[in-house]
């Protein structure tokens, strides 16, 4: 049995006996972030297998994925392998000292190269490209560059002055987007634009990018701000990863003052009262974990789970709303970190580990609600 194996195991079979933190300094929760690294580590210059979104114009186009991204060529595809680069900048931030970080980054210094990074931004420039990876997977590259901004140390300082360029370009790309863009997308995958703008914003406030922040709040409240009653009960959809509803309410918590956000989510989701009971969302179960798209699921319940919590942040203390979204938030990271856990297959492993990161550091609660 492999190393990381093991660890799963261990951290199975106690995680859920005692109450356990992530931010804590047992063995276990070390083995937590030890787990979490191991999946990105394992993956992020795996080129195959690989499933490439590709826009061609000649022969010419057609390459390998080490040669069409040279920085983002592994984890399955290009969104995967930039989360997963940021999953690994993560924790070095926030759990240095339980994560293999001269490992780490040795790897980062292989992907985040001035020559790799100039070859991510021509790839990203060629005709008919101006789409690619919007919004999610740009979403997650800016995500990328804000954990940098925050990172201490040399070497940061050089992954982010390389990654620059790329960042600029897709900010630039975005804020043309943005005015053209008639309706919001409320799909549960890739496509949606709630949980993107959310990304986006935290990224615009760590950049201190006024210009795009505005831009971005003025487009999200046009967008989103007279919605009412969202369809929780048409929730999910078969290979939802994202939730549409959940998604759009934590988005309004960065967008809305805490008043005004309270006073939208009794609009938004009419339903939830003190006389809400605790299934009133409940987590979806995965059938086959070897199947890319049905395994979403399992992501589903990880980032329903970070967005309840956001949500929550964002409510007073004595709200009654609360007692209902903390009983589905617990439900939901339970299971998402079941299957984190779990006997996962590559469908799954590629990715969920920067889910579960996501959740396990409290990354979207890092802006306070309303900014």
């Amino acid at each position: 049995m492999n190393t990381l194996a093991t660890k799963i195991i261990v951290v199975l079979s106690t995680l859920f006996s005692g109450g356990l933190t992530f931010a804590g300094d047992t063995e276990t929760e070390q083995s937590y972030a030890q787990v979490f690294s191991g999946l990105a580590m394992d993956c992020i210059h795996k080129e195959y297998s690989n499933k490439i979104a590709h826009y061609m114009t000649s022969d010419d186009d057609l390459k390998p994925p080490r040669e069409l991204y040279p920085a983002f060529y592994g984890c399955f595809d290009w969104h995967s392998s930039v989360h997963g680069h940021w999953l690994l900048v993560r924790l070095l931030n926030t759990h240095e000292s339980e994560v293999d970080g001269a490992a780490i980054r040795h790897m980062l210094n292989k992907s985040f190269t001035a020559k790799n990074i100039a070859g991510e931004l021509a790839s990203y420039t060629r005709p008919g490209m101006k789409s690619f990876e919007r919004p999610y997977g740009i979403a997650w590259l800016l995500q990328l560059t804000a954990e940098l901004r925050q990172s201490s140390g040399d070497d940061a300082k050089r992954w982010l002055h390389h990654l620059l360029p790329l960042e600029q370009q897709a900010v630039s790309n975005i804020s043309e987007w943005l005015p053209k863009l008639s309706f919001p997308i409320r799909t549960g995958e890739h496509s949606q634009t709630a949980f993107a703008f959310g990304l986006m914003l935290d990224w615009a406030h760590i950049a201190g990018d006024r210009e795009f922040e505005a831009l971005l709040k003025s487009r999200v409240r046009e967008l989103y701000a007279g919605d009412v009653n969202c369809p929780l009960a048409y929730e999910p959809s078969g290979q939802d990863f994202l939730s549409p509803c959940i998604a759009e309410a934590d988005l309004m918590r960065r967008v809305l003052t805490r008043p005004e956000f309270s006073s939208w989510l009794t609009d938004f989701f009419p339903t939830l009262t003190a006389k809400t009971g605790s299934n009133w969302l409940v987590p979806a179960t995965v059938t086959d974990k070897s199947d890319g798209k049905l395994a979403h699921l399992d992501g589903l319940n990880t980032s329903r789970a970070w967005m309840l919590e956001g949500i929550t942040s964002a409510l007073p203390l004595n709200d009654v709303r609360r007692q209902p979204l903390e009983a589905a938030l617990a439900a939901h990271r339970k299971a998402g970190l079941d299957a984190v856990l779990g006997d996962m297959h590559y469908m799954g492993s590629h990715w969920l580990g920067s889910f579960a990161t996501y959740l396990e550091t409290k990354r979207g609660l890092a802006i306070e609600a309303g900014n």
